[in-house]
């Protein structure tokens, strides 16, 4: 069954008699051959795939993509253009211009079998150059589940349809870094964010990362998760050729090939999906050259994106700490790509009502390498189960669009704990405020913050906090941790944003605060909160109840006497002295003398902006070693200040 998202995309891209007609293109989809389809349909269908695809919301498996579909077509006709294009990337606003370079698609293979056959054909190509194929050295790195793009140091380019982009430079303006030695310039790469900070900040609101990756590049103003995650640096632009990698020779890479494979997987903490190999030499590179569609001298392995059918036992509710109930489907256990699957997101309860999910409902589940299992698609629907009553304070449930809400936020146990550990876990200056020891303090009748740092040795002891050896040390360890993440400094905007106000991440706190001090916030009004870049009148609104909701807990815990850096205020509301008050500045390079997350931190509190590309509004370009030309032309192109590190640091004095 296509889901909303799957119907709405078809909706608005270019209609075709295939796409209107939904249940045609589930049948096809379900099918293992594609001999009966007309060449018409055949060619539609694929089109259909790849515009669901590349939108975040796939039809069916890559591997069914490629072995069924798209090997009939090359079955029927070998020449046809769709085989030899680059499958476009999804198109935004804006006047596409050329690419530096091409940027073609990957090869695929899908066996160990058809490595060992690319293998054979590169050593061949060696012997026909007179180099010895024992010589070979061969780069395997993890293929990226992001958005192409290429940066060539003044444009990031989309990859469009391989010849042709969109100018998105704006993503580096908004605030994105690049991953690795967070150079410019440095060719083709992808948009991707951080696996973790996705799981825990944005999987309530996305699917999966595609879905996000692409709502951070559009043209109109980012919706705050977006802007967030660019500023926390979860979302970046990563170089093809800063990943880490592993590097040996055809013997190694046949000989522990399934250690390999597994070894890159884990080399990145973006969503993964499969391994690119090349040779390295550029002597063959350039010998065997490129199709219309793929390099010959590179190739991306897939594991085989494993499928079963499963029977769904039961639909648990979880209650988050926003109150928002999430369901998880309770399967029978499961062995795909050699782990026990017995759990599965169904996303929100918009989609178990709608598709059936519920006690026998059987599913089609995949997995692929290390990807969270995923519903692939209902099979067998059977009657939803849609709880009523939140399953851990008993309260009403009240629907929000697709989502289900329990309104009980000062009484619900799931509530109290997991807010409580989103502020230890958001403050990061401690250690042993995990969800086992929160739970243990809630049973025992602790259900606040503040209740917490009140506590005492004798408390804590009595509660159980003792190791078996009937000492107290695990008392005395927790009221050492919250003596520490009060003396340890921190950002104002990251205690700010310990406290979980609806819409308000760690980028948004900061922006705030950095128009308004952090005690008077309290008094602002949905106007004072819209003058501000990024906040629309609905956030507002929502920041302004939010903010009252809390105000008498924040206060409590704000008079414990945390070491609060302040954030400096911009637009004329501080009398800045420093020497770099109001100044724009970039640092690039490895620096010496200190880290440079520090450094952009001082400049900040010193009350300068940090930008991370060089633009005509930079004043001054601060250079470490190993520095990239690309900065330093841009720096000379704009008339830009350019001094060392040490230069920087006699200006600060």
């Amino acid at each position: 069954m296509l889901s909303p998202a799957q119907l709405e995309i078809l909706n608005t891209s270019k209609q075709t008699a295939l796409s209107a007609n939904p249940d045609r293109l589930e049948e096809i989809a379900q099918r293992t051959k594609a001999d009966s389809l007309s060449d018409d349909e055949l060619l539609a269908f694929l089109q259909i795939c790849n515009t669901l695809y590349r939108s975040g919301e796939p039809l069916i498996p890559d591997k069914a993509y490629d072995s069924v579909f798209l090997a009939e077509l090359e079955k029927r006709h070998p020449e046809h253009p769709y085989l030899h294009s680059v499958e476009a990337e999804k198109a935004f606003s804006g006047k596409t211009v050329a690419l530096p370079q091409r940027m073609l698609s990957t090869e695929k293979a899908y066996s160990k079998e058809s490595i060992q056959k690319w293998l054979t054909h590169i050593e061949k190509a060696a012997t026909e150059l007179g180099i010895a194929p024992e010589t070979l050295i061969f780069r395997a790195t993890p293929k990226l589940d992001g958005f192409a793009a290429y940066d060539d140091g003044k444009i990031l380019y989309t990859r469009g349809d391989g010849r042709k982009g969109t100018d998105i430079t704006r993503v580096f303006e908004r605030g994105m870094i690049v991953g690795g030695s967070g150079k410019r310039g440095l060719g083709a790469g992808e948009i991707v964010v951080n696996q973790s900070y996705f799981n825990t900040h944005l999987a309530d609101t996305f699917e999966n990362a595609r879905n996000f990756q692409a709502s951070v590049i559009k043209e109109k103003e980012l919706e705050p998760h977006a802007l967030e995650a660019i500023q926390n640096h979860a979302a970046v632009f990563f170089p093809f050729c800063e990943l880490p990698d592993w590097q040996g020779s055809s013997a190694e890479l046949t000989t522990n090939f399934e250690a390999i494979v597994a070894k890159i997987h884990t080399l990145v903490d973006y969503d993964v999906d499969g391994v690119i190999f090349e040779v390295t030499d550029e002597r063959i590179k350039q010998y065997l050259g490129a199709t219309r569609h793929h390099h010959r001298w590179q190739i991306a392995y897939k594991s085989n994106a494993e499928t079963a059918q499963v029977k769904v036992l039961q639909v648990t509710p979880q209650t988050s700490r926003s109150g928002r109930v999430n369901p998880v489907a309770e399967l029978e256990p499961t062995r795909l790509s050699g782990a026990l699957i017995s759990r599965a997101t169904a996303h929100h309860y918009g989609m178990v009502k709608e598709q059936g999910i519920g006690a026998g409902t059987l599913i089609e589940l995949t997995r692929s390498g290390m990807v969270i299992p995923k519903i692939e698609r209902v099979i067998t629907p059977q009657t939803p189960q849609i709880p009523e009553h939140c399953s851990s304070c008993g309260s009403n449930l009240v629907w929000d669009g697709d989502y289900l809400y329990c309104l009980n936020t000062s009484q619900c146990p799931a509530q109290i704990e997991n807010t409580i550990e989103h502020f230890f876990r958001t403050l990061a200056n401690n250690d042993g405020f995990g969800g086992k020891t929160i739970e243990k303090l809630h049973a025992n009748g602790v259900n606040s913050v503040y209740a917490i740092y009140m506590l005492t040795l004798d408390q804590l002891i009595y509660m159980g906090f003792r190791s078996q050896d009937g000492k107290n040390q695990i008392a005395k360890n927790l009221l050492d941790q919250l003596e520490r993440s009060r003396i340890e400094a921190i950002e104002d905007w990251r205690f700010l944003g310990a406290f979980g106000i609806w819409r308000m991440g760690l980028g948004n706190c900061e922006r705030l605060l950095q128009h308004h001090r952090l005690l008077d916030i309290f008094n602002l009004t949905v106007e004072d909160i819209i003058l501000i870049e990024g906040f629309a009148e609905k956030t507002s609104a929502a920041v302004v109840e939010s903010l009252a909701m809390i105000k008498d807990e924040f206060m409590k815990i704000y008079r414990l006497g945390f070491n609060l850096i302040q954030t400096p205020l911009i637009s004329g509301q501080q009398e800045l002295t420093s020497p770099i008050a109001g100044l724009t500045i970039v640092f690039t390079g490895t620096m010496v003398h200190g880290k440079r997350d520090d450094m952009i931190k001082e400049a900040k509190r010193l009350g300068a902006k940090v930008g991370s590309s060089v633009t005509g509004k930079t004043d001054l370009l601060v250079t470490g070693t190993d520095v990239g030309v690309t900065k330093l032309n841009a720096a000379k192109e704009n008339g830009i200040r350019v001094i060392s590190e040490e230069e920087y640091k006699a200006l600060l004095g």
